[in-house]
């Protein structure tokens, strides 16, 4: 079971205060505390091109639905190529997603060292997908109750990281499945590919709310 750490001396604004800003508030810091009462208040840390660290609530927030999923004949096709595993190779996923090679590259060393003690408490997961002893593909993210916040992904072979999304709504679609929130953050054009849509942010505050209080998905736990 995950360890709660330390509470955090930052208290943050409500996200309406963002009005039509993705970007609800700066500063604070990454203890897993303050970036574990972000999240439950659904805000989620990114920094910025100054590398100061940014409390982000998007206006349309990106989830996939788990309750009723139907994945696509690709999606299956991706899924039925590899194997998934549960943090097995955490190290490994958060350094592949950080790979500053990568466009739009966000994920610094304060970022790493905040996830990876995250992990260490129990509340960042890396969900992977293996071709026998090769890492073809990966996601890591924060589960709280019926959260899971998806934070990065990465792929070194095809289908790698659509693979790892498919694995992962399968370990999420339990008898929960109805309240649980798979957040994504934003919709990009591979998401909606898997069925991602935007929610208001309203909608998406008020949602997490509710799954808070649900028990960890077995594989989490």
């Amino acid at each position: 079971m995950p360890v709660e750490p330390a509470a955090s001396v930052w208290d943050f604004p409500p996200v309406s205060v963002a009005g039509d800003s993705d970007v609800v508030a700066g500063g604070a810091d990454l203890r897993p505390g303050t970036v574990l009462a972000a999240y439950r208040q659904g805000l989620f840390p990114m920094p910025d091109h100054r590398a100061s660290v940014l409390w982000w609530s998007p206006v349309d927030r990106g989830v996939i639905e788990v309750a009723g999923y139907r994945p696509t004949r690709t999606v299956r096709r991706a899924r039925s190529k590899f194997e998934i595993r549960v943090n097995t190779a955490f190290d490994q996923v958060i350094r592949a997603c950080a790979d500053p090679r990568r466009p739009g590259a966000w994920i610094d060393q304060d970022i790493i060292a905040s996830y990876t003690e995250l992990h260490r408490l129990g509340w960042v997961h890396s969900v992977e997908a293996w071709d026998g002893d090769e890492l073809a593909g990966g996601l890591y993210g924060v589960a709280i109750g019926g959260l899971f916040a998806g934070e990065s992904m990465f792929h070194h072979k095809t289908d790698g990281s659509k693979a790892a999304v498919a694995g992962l709504i399968e370990l999420l679609d339990d008898e929960y499945a109805a309240e649980r929130v798979f957040d994504i953050q934003w919709v990009t054009e591979h998401l909606a590919t898997m069925g991602a849509i935007s929610i208001p942010r309203e909608e998406y505050v008020a949602r997490v709310r509710r799954a808070l209080p649900l028990p960890l998905p077995k594989a989490f736990s």
